[in-house]
This record gives structure tokens, sequence and C-alpha cells, in this order.
């Protein structure tokens, strides 16, 4: 089982992810835990995405691509698992298509956390961290909604996009995960 779950930030998609592949018994993959670990074993792949950083640059998409990849191939990944900040740009979704059908897999479900503006903005605001400031979340929330809009209509296209209320409590909203997940998947 391939799920893709995508949330702007503050949208609690990390909390509901974890339970998620905890009621699924499957792997969580965050390209950002994937990439710290990466840097931190000093991989080939993790040297190369080490270098754009260090430049306060984006890692670009095929190096992206290619961790993924070679991530979901290797078990328990290969078995089901939950892809969490990947992909975030319609070429890195292409490219999993691409993948994914070079083996004769395919995506089960892409569920997308959907919470309005000003509660995302609450949520971050009360974490109080020293990087939420109004700006930087304005900010970051226009970042998300450039690049997810055409990713959204490219599964929303195919059939494959899944928008979950992302508003109320964390059980209250993984329950609404829980009955929106394709028929056999729960």
């Amino acid at each position: 089982m391939l799920i893709i779950f995508i949330g702007p930030p503050g949208s609690g998609k990390g909390t509901q992810a974890s339970l998620l592949c905890e009621h699924l018994s499957i792997t969580h993959l965050s390209t950002g835990d994937m990439f710290r670990t990466a840097i931190q074993q000093e991989t080939e792949l993790g040297r190369h995405a080490q270098d754009f950083i260090n430049q306060g640059e984006l890692v670009p998409d095929q190096l992206v691509v290619d961790m993924v990849a070679e991530a979901i191939s290797r078990p328990p990944q290969a078995d089901g698992c939950l892809l969490d900040g990947f992909p975030r740009s319609l070429p890195q979704a292409e490219s999993l298509d691409e993948i994914l059908s070079a083996d004769g897999n395919g995506i089960d479900a892409v569920l997308e956390l959907d919470v309005d503006e000003d509660t995302l903005v609450a949520r971050l605001l009360d974490r109080q961290r020293p990087d939420d400031t109004l700006e930087t979340i304005k900010n970051r929330l226009e970042v998300y909604s450039q690049q997810t809009s055409p990713l959204l209509d490219y599964y929303r296209q195919r059939g494959q996009l899944t928008s979950i209320d992302g508003k109320g409590t964390v059980q209250d909203v993984h329950e609404r995960i829980l009955a929106d997940l394709p028929s056999g998947k729960t």
C-alpha cells in the first residue's frame, strides 16, 4: 500500500500521518527525515543534498526522486508506506508515477488535509517557535499553495485525491481520514 499525504504547515499532517501509519502498520517516510538521515550517514545522496542546503538552495527534484525511489524499493517500505513531503511538485509526481509503473505498482490513496488559512496561522502562532512569525508563516503558506495547487489538480484529475477536513480534534480528523480511505484500505 502506498499513500501520499499532503497538507500545509499547521494542518496536523505529521500527527495524522503517524496515527494512520500505526493504524495500517505501514512505514512513515518523511523526506525531511530521510534527508537528515542521509546527511548524517554521509551517503552519496546526503552529500549532494548537503551541498545544495549549504548554499541555501532547494534540493533539485531529481535528487529527491532518487532518494525516495531508493527508500520505497527497500523493506519494510516496499510492503507499504506513507509518503509525507513527497511529491512536492508536479515533476516529482510524474517521476513517482514512472517509477511505480516500471515496478508494476501504483498509488493507493492521495490524502489532502484541508484547513483554512486563519486556522493554520493560529495553530502555527500557538507553537511559539522563534521562526513562526506572522510574516514567515504567511510566506510558507503562499509557497505551499503555489507548489501544491498543480499537484492537487494532477491527482484530482486522475481521481486519486481525497480531501479531508483537517479542523477539529486529533481524534475527529483521524476518524474522518479512516472513513475517507478508499474501500479495503482500513
